[in-house]
């Protein structure tokens, strides 16, 4: 794999703060955490101000300017020629872009990525929002928070932008400090700030961000303080108290609490700092004790109850990571954690009985929602976010593995090859909410149609039509191109790309560019919404590279990304960093897959009792079930076994598995 920076998952050697050989915990430099809540990821945050310091014009960089230009006026040619073929923008000109120069087009993205951001640098430098029209830039809080520069420094590393990435590793040294009076959103903070951070230190080695990472953490880890563990919505990074949500009766999102996992996991793997790891696996453990039918879950959940609120259930806003994150933790630990591949494989067949339809005429699958539970009526609105879940069954199906491979391996049957259909339909459905598009560009929301009466297979209501420049489906072309090397998921890339080139793109009256949200997809030229998201440079920019990527760089068979896109490094458990509870047998044994037989270690019962660090107790062998140990028990002391029904079986059996663990 060609990567131009460390690709080691270990602790940096210039700092002070490292695991030793006893395994003492990390210590960071303050133990001290550091309203306005931020804005959840399915909505747009806002707009900044002049850089004194503006970039110097060295040869160097002018050199770099007119090599990009000639690379790019290769590829104007033939946007070019595409455009002046096509209807719509490049709504259905696939056969014309088929002979497309890779690596041409990756640079193009790379073009994009700098461009924009050399605008950003310049009237925008450190404020969390910035309206590229206005050239203007404003913070959240009375300080910054990074927000746009930590979310998109892994994306300049993987590009290999030196000297932005110097810039902006000078600017978080310098100015970023976590620790002041503002409230912020628990978890769009966490997959953006705290991600950015972790994906920074293991792409450079630099204790930098490790650090910062670690104060951000200490400063939201106070949200967890609730009765159940569920933590609140939000937290004062000052006082590290966490506050509860101001609406929705209190409730947290269930996305919100269960896509933390992967962050403060990794974060305790580099640390070995186990309260990390525990905060989050007692959020998994209180979830699961719902017991959600057939794996689907509502998008509510109250922090001082632990139970479900309300029936809505989605794949989309609030309740879409909920199920990402199943995967992606049974994934980040090797496989090594069956008690997740568990509630991702009952997930998956409750969205296929529940939630999966045929659109008319042309037969696009889609999923739609239960507003009233499972039950009730399906609604066929399905939100551009649903588009991640494509890349997922492709994902789950093939462990990162490329298809061809994943059928060759012993664990290959019928229900994971029905995912992997499932996910390619899926995505080519997401992909038709661009194409079929006037722009060639998505709304936020399509509304499928099921009436055989009616001509097209959605439509787009008024309120729905605007696009937030989003990476869910370039996202899933980029796993399904990786998983199939099918140059069709590239060419749809390519076409999307070329989409928000013709639309997004402004260029002020110096010849800056910059891109920008749209108010309107469905009208040409669609209106300017004066706003750019950080996840256009952290995701959409960075998905779109790594799709016309030849060289493998974050290969998927060793990394998994966070919701933000932000790429870890996967890890093997120990003894102290592993699956704290396991499930409770339940009356009605739930369907196991035929690829997880070893899933029945995840049978589940109450978190552990806290470990005593100075005498820690012997790990459990990760080869034999807790339900083994209790037969075992049983074999010894036949007496336990002589209740007279099965529910005083299966009580019993209950209490000896708690007692183990």
């Amino acid at each position: 794999m060609s990567f131009p920076f460390n690709q080691g998952g270990g602790i940096g050697v210039g700092g002070v703060h490292h695991i030793n050989n006893n395994n003492k915990n990390w210590k960071a430099k303050s133990t001290q955490p550091s309203s306005l809540p931020l804005y959840y990821k399915d909505k747009p945050p806002s707009s900044f101000i002049n850089l004194n310091n503006p970039r110097s014009k060295s040869s160097k960089r002018i050199i770099m300017f007119f090599k990009g230009l000639i690379g790019a006026l290769g590829v104007y040619i033939i946007y070019s020629y595409v455009i002046s073929n096509s209807s719509y923008s490049l709504s259905s000109s696939s056969s014309n872009t088929s002979n497309i120069d890779w690596k041409v087009a990756q640079q193009e993205v790379k073009d994009v990525m700098l461009e924009s951001w050399h605008t950003y640098e310049k009237y925008g430098w450190g404020y969390d929002t910035y309206q590229p029209i206005k050239q203007k830039g404003k913070n959240m809080g009375q300080k910054p928070l990074g927000w746009m520069i930590v979310d998109s420094l892994d994306t300049l590393m993987i590009m290999d932008a030196k000297e932005e990435v110097q810039r902006a590793k000078k600017w978080i040294k310098n100015d970023l400090d976590y620790r002041f009076n503002y409230n912020v959103n628990v978890f769009e903070t966490t997959i953006r700030m705290l991600g950015g951070l972790l994906s920074a230190f293991h792409l450079s080695n630099d204790d930098v961000y490790l650090d910062k990472a670690v104060d951000l953490a200490n400063a939201l880890e106070g949200s967890f303080n609730t009765q159940t563990g569920i933590p609140y919505s939000s937290v004062n990074l000052e006082s590290g108290k966490g506050i509860k949500n101001h609406v929705d009766a209190g409730a947290s999102s269930t996305a919100e609490v269960a896509t933390l996992q992967l962050e403060f996991k990794y974060l305790a793997h580099l640390t070995g700092e186990s309260l990390y790891w525990k905060r989050v696996e007692k959020v998994m453990q209180v979830l699961e004790a719902n017991k959600a039918e057939d794996g689907l879950v509502p998008i509510y959940v109250n922090p001082d109850t632990g139970k479900f609120q309300g029936s809505l259930i989605r794949l989309g806003s609030r309740g879409d990571s909920y199920y990402e994150y199943l995967l992606k933790q049974y994934l980040q630990t090797n496989e090594q954690e069956p008690i997740y591949w568990d509630l991702y494989h009952e997930s998956v067949e409750g969205v296929k009985k529940h939630l999966v339809r045929k659109s008319k005429p042309n037969g696009l699958t889609f999923i739609g929602e239960l507003e009233r539970g499972i039950g009730g009526s399906l609604s066929t609105k399905m939100d551009h976010l649903v588009c991640f879940y494509g890349g997922l069954l492709a994902l789950g199906a093939t462990n990162g593995l490329t298809l061809e491979e994943a059928k060759l391996s012993p664990d290959w049957n019928s229900d994971k090859a029905d995912d992997f259909k499932l996910g390619a339909e899926l995505t080519k459905t997401c992909y038709k909410m661009y194409a079929n598009v006037k722009t060639g560009l998505s709304p936020e929301i399509a509304v499928f149609n099921t009436d055989s009466n009616e001509e097209h297979d959605f439509s787009i209501r008024q309120l729905d039509r605007h696009n937030l420049q989003r990476p869910e489906t370039v996202e899933s072309l980029f796993i399904l191109y990786r998983l199939t090397k099918d140059d069709k998921y590239r060419v749809w890339g390519y076409e999307i790309l070329q989409s928000f080139i013709a639309h997004s793109k402004i260029t002020n009256s110096k010849g800056e560019v910059s891109y920008t949200c749209l108010d309107d997809v469905t009208i040409i030229p669609p209106p300017k919404a004066d706003n750019v998201e950080s996840f256009w440079w952290a995701e959409t920019l960075k998905y779109l590279y790594l799709l016309f990527d030849d060289t493998n760089k974050i290969p998927l068979d060793k990394y998994v990304f966070n919701t933000e896109a932000h790429p870890f490094p996967r890890f093997d458990l120990n003894d102290n960093l592993k699956t704290g509870w396991r499930r409770f047998i339940e009356d009605k044994e739930p369907q196991r897959p035929a690829a997880a037989a070893n899933a029945a270690d995840a049978q589940v019962q109450k978190a552990a009792p806290p470990v005593n660090k100075q005498k820690p107790p012997p790990a459990q062998p990760v080869d034999k079930s807790v339900e083994k140990e209790a037969e075992e028990v049983i074999k010894k002391n036949p007496q336990l076994a002589k209740e007279e029904s099965k529910e005083e079986q299966r009580a019993k059996l209950n209490k000896i598995i708690q007692d183990i663990n």
